[in-house]
């Protein structure tokens, strides 16, 4: 008979009774499309689930789930300090009412208010989670050098908070804003979690075209004009290959492709502008490989663990979160932000079916590793068990 395991007694153990915790984010869709079931494996370890948040079309999916939800209108576009002050009494009225026990905030936003409404409520306890440093990271000029001042600033001042944890997505993220790599209240998971049922492993599909998918928000940040120049070139090069790009715009983001500019991709030889993906499953399902060709920023994209999952290929910049799956663990081939023939060059490799096949296994071993939901759920959960114990 095997023997019972034996807890770790230095290890976060569950509370009694879980707590009252509140999720601060800035909008409802990015919630249930990337923590709701974080939020889920909480609420089953006893914890009491709110959300805040913009609210569109996804409350009564949230509700349905349990958890409360609590308005907070604030525009995810602007770090200014223009309307900073009116979000800040907004939140701080939420943490009073709400009295959380745990405050879980998510990208720089929310971080950014829920640091400075939490000024002076002792008992509040707050693990800030970076998802990738966006578009204030990536943009150049005077005005975007500021912005990474204030935010570098800012951060300074939560550091201070030693009750406070950190959460990024990456190893790269927390020394860009001033963290010593040995911070004990600093932790990386590999992004938000996805299911293996969901994504499971897929064999190729049939045919002699190579059909590459872009994933992501239509922004670009995201390298859209340079995976479209990526497939011109290769075609020159006499390779049969196809570009889908799913995704939309994203009006609250500078940065954003508009319909126009999309359609225009869409119309040159071989490359297809689909839109929202709304079965992210079924476009690895038709697609031999994934290309990110972002610009930096990023936390880990969830495009690529979902095509990690899937046993998929995948072309991706050497920036940070996307170098994750670069070799020798992943199996990623990397080029240079900006270098649309190096990703030409790269695609010539995934010609090979059966180079495609050993990228694809590394990227499934990497995901079953260290990026499924079960693992980055528990990682979390003793976080907030961590938190628990420090009231």
């Amino acid at each position: 008979m095997a023997r019972p395991a034996v807890a770790d007694p230095n290890e976060p153990q569950p509370p009694e009774k879980g707590g009252r915790l509140l999720y601060v984010i800035t909008e409802d869709w990015f919630f249930t499309s990337h923590f709701i079931g974080m939020a889920r494996a909480a609420r089953q370890r006893g914890y009491d689930v709110a959300v805040a948040t913009r609210f569109r079309a996804h409350r009564d999916r949230i509700e349905a789930e349990g958890f409360r939800t609590l308005p907070f209108e604030t525009a995810r576009a602007s770090l200014g300090l223009a309307g900073a002050w009116r979000d800040v009494r907004r939140l701080r009225a939420i943490f009073r009412a709400e009295q959380p026990d745990i405050v879980h905030a998510i990208a720089l936003k929310p971080i950014l208010l829920t640091g400075l409404a939490s000024l002076g409520l002792r008992r509040l306890r707050c693990l800030y989670a970076p998802t990738g440093l966006g578009h204030p990271f990536v943009a150049t000029g005077a005005r975007a050098s500021l912005t990474r001042m204030v935010i570098r600033a800012l951060f300074f001042g939560l550091r201070r908070d030693k009750t406070a944890r950190f959460l990024f997505e990456n190893s790269d993220d927390p020394l860009t804003l001033g963290f010593a790599a040995a911070d004990a209240r600093l932790s990386i998971v590999n992004g938000a979690g996805v299911s293996p049922k969901t994504f499971p492993p897929l064999p190729d599909p049939v045919g002699p075209t190579l059909r590459i998918a872009v994933v992501a928000r239509m922004v670009r940040s995201k390298g859209i004009a340079d995976a479209v120049r990526a497939v011109e070139i290769a075609r020159a090069r006499g390779l049969d290959v196809t570009l889908d790009l799913w995704g939309e715009p994203d009006p609250d983001n500078p940065m954003s492709h508009t319909a126009d500019e999309l359609a225009a991709f869409s119309s040159r030889p071989g490359i297809t502008w689909r839109g929202r993906a709304g079965d992210v499953g079924a476009v690895w399902r038709s697609a031999h490989a994934a290309m990110l060709l972002s610009l930096g920023g990023e936390g880990l994209p969830r495009a690529l663990i979902e095509a990690a999952a899937s046993g998929r290929a995948i072309i991706t910049t050497d920036t940070a979160g996307c170098r994750v799956f670069g070799a020798p663990d992943g199996g990623a081939l990397l080029v240079p932000p900006g270098d649309p023939a190096a990703a030409a060059a790269a695609l010539q490799q995934l010609a090979d079916p059966k180079k495609r096949e050993s990228f694809g296994n590394r990227n499934r071993l990497l995901f079953e590793s260290k990026m499924s939901d079960s693992f980055v759920n528990d990682t979390v959960l003793k976080l907030y068990f961590s938190l628990s114990e420090r009231h």
